[in-house]
């Protein structure tokens, strides 16, 4: 049976979203209940230097209302902290706090486990040649989260 190519971006699509599914139920099992996917992404773009809300929303691509939003929950959730600027002190700084620090760790720790379940479910030999198929299809650096306009639009935080 002949498969389109939009059957094939919704299977990469799913594939997508069943790891970042699973990864937040064993997030919040480990205690991080309150993570969304968007929320990584807005870490690793602070890290990266988003350090304000006109930045963090040009490099998520999305409003500034949206990344204030974003902002605002990962200040609630303690992930991230404003800190005055050194040079201006009529500027503040977002920075990733060490709680953040540690979603980022178990998040990839869970990532990694994940893989190793697919490669125990289809084969670790399956799982690298997917891998290197999609590396050599778009290349080592497909997404860049650190970089503007990597995503077209996120969904709204909660």
């Amino acid at each position: 049976m002949s498969r389109s190519g939009a059957d094939l971006a919704l299977l990469l699509l799913a594939g997508f979203r069943t790891l970042a599914d699973r990864a937040t139920a064993e997030l919040a099992d480990r205690g991080f209940e309150d993570v969304r996917p968007v929320h990584d992404f807005a870490l690793r773009s602070i890290l990266s230097g988003a350090d304000s809300t006109s930045e963090l929303a040009r490099r998520l691509s999305v409003t500034r209302q949206a990344a204030a939003k974003t902002i605002a929950a990962l200040e609630e959730r303690r992930y991230v902290a404003r800190q005055p600027d050194s040079d201006d002190r009529r500027r503040t700084r977002l920075r990733v706090t060490e709680h953040g620090l540690a979603l980022l760790r178990q998040g990839e720790a869970v990532f990694d486990e994940l893989r190793e379940q697919w490669e125990k479910q289809s084969g670790k030999a399956s799982v690298s040649t997917l891998e290197e198929t999609l590396r050599s299809l778009v290349g080592d650096s497909a997404i860049r989260l650190d970089s503007p306009g990597w995503i077209a639009r996120l969904p709204d935080v909660e």
